[in-house]
């Protein structure tokens, strides 16, 4: 029996029960296995996989989460995008973006490309409209920190949250934000005069703890909810950080984070993404966008 071509093998949508076979093509590709946040992709997102014809687990996979309203989403995020090292430069790659940018219609479309994956992106349609820089290491802060006040957030606050979290991403992400309590090991608000003006989670993957989402009213709350997080953890820590927030990254390079990579903030159907950049500093994951 012929193996089929792989321009024949169909590309299906992923469940829960995928996470292992997930997890391993991370591992194929020499990245972290990440099974954590497979899961919460799996679950708040929808995956698309193809499976390899000899019974080998995936080929290649991608993770798309929707934001707004379910029946007309005004933002897909893409991440995730992985190709076996088998089948790697056999055109897989190529082939599940096409198929996302047919599935998403109308939708826009972001993702974070590192410089390896730009060109394909590029060639496909997608634009650059900004940049991100990942951060890692253990802080400890110079200098006074932010005369601002930061608690663990509560079942309470999970409104207000969303409501801040609406206002600054541009779409409703309840799907993803009410995840975060079980997904975080941290999740903490800054307040001012009662009000919250900020709210950031640190989430294990492997050996840091990644800062993510990190929404703030200004660069001293950003920073008071860095510290804070850093403060209740033994792990170091790393996030993604717009370049445009130039305060806030020399405050955490001058506190002991280094710059590990670059990756080029992109869209499709969009000439920029929703909301206010000035207060979005962190996004949860850029596979979520």
């Amino acid at each position: 029996m012929s193996t089929p071509s792989l321009s024949a093998l169909p590309i299906r949508r992923l469940t829960p029960r995928d996470l292992k076979a997930c997890a391993d093509l991370s591992e194929d590709r020499e990245w972290p296995r990440e099974e954590h946040k497979w899961s919460l992709l799996l679950s708040a997102g929808t995956g698309y996989g193809i499976d390899d014809p000899d019974g080998n687990g995936l080929i290649g996979a991608y993770v798309v989460t929707q934001y707004g309203p379910q029946e007309r989403p005004g933002l897909a995020a893409i991440g995730m995008v992985l190709v076996a090292e088998r089948y790697a430069r056999r055109g897989i790659g190529r082939r599940m973006m096409r198929h996302a940018v047919e599935e998403s219609a109308t939708t826009p479309l972001t993702l974070h490309a590192t410089p390896y994956g730009r060109p394909l992106y590029e060639q496909l349609g997608f634009k650059a409209i900004g940049r991100a820089e990942m951060v890692r290491g253990r802080l400890v802060p110079a200098g006074p920190l932010p005369d601002i006040a930061t608690r663990p957030a509560t079942a309470e606050d999970l409104t207000t949250i969303l409501r801040l979290d609406t206002e600054v991403f541009g779409h409703d992400r309840t799907h993803v934000i009410t995840r975060l309590p079980a997904f975080t090991d941290q999740l903490r608000v800054a307040e001012a005069d009662g009000e919250i003006i900020g709210y950031a989670g640190a989430w294990p993957n492997m050996e840091t703890h990644v800062v993510g989402p990190l929404v703030a009213r200004d660069t001293e709350t950003a920073k008071a909810l860095v510290a804070s997080l850093a403060a209740r953890t033994d792990r170091p820590l790393r996030t993604d950080i717009d370049v445009r927030h130039e305060e806030l990254l020399a405050w955490v390079k001058e506190g002991g984070l280094a710059s590990v990579a670059f990756n080029s903030v992109m869209a499709y159907g969009t000439p920029e993404l929703p909301g206010d950049w000035t207060r979005r500093f962190a996004p949860l994951t850029v596979a979520a966008g």
